[in-house]
């Protein structure tokens, strides 16, 4: 089966990332054949500053390749490197209804955070659906959050092929993980960028402490009992400890007599223990770019292959054929 999922460099990626995403990304390579890529088109809904985009498009390769991506297994590339996916996206738009992009829960939520919304925004599902589709991917691994980018994409691919009569674009299904975690930031709420509560993978020891350190808790005293399915640290705990150690955590809290800083030392033990390795790989990378550029850009070939080959059957259906279709 073939698997497609990307990554918008829109920062330096972190622990809700990892349990988000990345782990699953990393392990199904092993069991599929995987094309990821890193969404430097879609983050130009939000990023102006091009050396900001460059420098988040070389950290997010050098975060999956520290984390053990292999390059001779999955197809790891730049979006840019296949600029067939704008073509499609066109394509795709001329068939998509708007009350479809009205629906899209992405936009509504950031128009109620108050972005200005500008057309990228609005057709971002389009785009999304493009990058899918061209490589006539079968599977999408999403959180359940995200389960309507597929439910959109289903729509255009079902409108494409029933508007040209011919069935060229392959239907995909959402990849849901079991294993896939909404992860808590130091505040309480979703670790997210945009909300600055993030614990970055590969920042520096001790930013990684004093920002686990900070993790909010309420004010129950040492002594008394304390409620492990509410706090932030026990629920980050749960993903980073063994099943065993986890729960003799849940029952040191019922129990009482435990300061919430010595989870959190726990915590920042066993964060150390799960990325000390791949922050080492990360910052030998990081001294060889060209060696990461040469990665990207032989995923990059081997992804525009694939899409070139659809794009022609595209053209073909919708009458578009191009000099090189006529003459090659």
């Amino acid at each position: 089966m073939r698997v497609l999922s990307g990554i918008q460099p829109s920062g330096r990626l972190h622990l809700g990332n990892y349990f988000g995403a990345l782990r699953t990304h990393i392990g199904l390579q092993h069991e599929h054949e995987c094309f990821y890529f890193i969404a430097n088109y879609h983050a130009l809904t939000s990023i102006t500053d091009q050396t900001r985009l460059q420098e988040l498009t070389l950290e997010v390769a050098l975060t999956y390749l520290a984390l053990g991506l292999d390059p001779a297994k999955a197809v790891f590339f730049r979006q840019t490197d296949v600029p067939e996916v704008t073509e499609l996206a066109w394509i795709l738009s001329c068939v998509t209804p708007l009350g479809l992009l009205q629906r899209a829960h992405s936009y509504k939520d950031k128009v109620a955070q108050g972005l200005s919304p500008n057309h990228g925004l609005f057709a971002y599902p389009v785009l999304q659906a493009a990058d899918i589709l061209i490589y006539k991917s079968n599977l999408v691994p999403v959180g359940q959050d995200q389960a309507q980018h597929i439910e959109m994409t289903q729509d255009m691919q079902g409108k494409f092929n029933q508007a040209f009569n011919r069935e060229v674009l392959v239907r995909p299904e959402p990849l849901i993980s079991a294993e896939a975690a909404i992860v808590p930031g130091i505040d309480g709420r979703k670790m997210s960028k945009s909300y600055d509560n993030t614990i970055e993978l590969f920042a520096p020891p001790k930013q990684v402490h004093k920002r686990i350190m900070a993790i909010k808790t309420d004010s129950t005293p040492v002594e008394e009992p304390k409620n492990p399915q509410t706090c932030n640290v026990m629920a980050l705990l749960r993903l980073l400890a063994p099943k065993e150690e986890v729960a003799d955590w849940d029952a040191r809290y019922r129990k009482g007599g435990m300061g919430y800083g010595q989870a959190k030392q726990r915590l920042y033990e066993l964060f150390e223990e799960t990325f000390a390795a791949p922050r080492q790989r990360y910052e030998e990378l990081k001294r060889h770019p060209n060696q990461v550029n040469r990665i990207l850009a032989d995923g990059g070939r081997r992804a525009r292959a694939a899409a070139q080959a659809t794009m022609r059957e595209v053209r073909e259906v919708c009458g578009l054929l191009t000099t090189d279709d006529l003459v090659g």
